[in-house]
């Protein structure tokens, strides 16, 4: 079983930066790839990108690569989502999840997910 909390969203002007936090529960964490989602209101929740268990391997969606970063300190049981130039469309509640599986980036495929901080973007 993995509890997942995020922090540090909030309220940023428009090409702004936040860093957002995942803090884990339990001793099995460096053993899951961490994916980071988000939703808009009146939209599905969609992928933004993941890191693998270890660390070295992370993937992007188009959205956000060039701006978005993830990494993990598995020695705090953290990931982190580091965003820059922030844009109004980045507005939206922002999800980490974990997953067995790397190659898994669907909302349904993940294993346990935090309940979500949210982050708005004014223009």
């Amino acid at each position: 079983q993995v509890q997942l909390v995020e922090s540090g969203g909030g309220l940023v002007q428009a090409g702004g930066s936040l860093r957002l936090s995942c803090a884990a529960s339990g001793r099995t964490f460096k053993t899951y790839a961490m994916d980071w989602f988000r939703q808009a209101p009146g939209k599905e929740r969609e992928f933004v990108g993941a890191i693998n268990y270890s660390g070295g391997f992370t993937k992007y969606s188009d959205s956000v690569k060039g701006r978005f970063t993830i990494s993990r300190d598995n020695a705090k049981n953290t990931v982190y989502l580091q965003m820059n130039s922030l844009k109004p469309e980045d507005t939206a509640v922002y999800y980490c999840a974990a997953v067995t599986d790397y190659y898994k980036n669907t909302a349904s495929g993940m294993d346990y997910w935090g309940k979500g901080t949210l982050v708005t973007v004014s223009s």
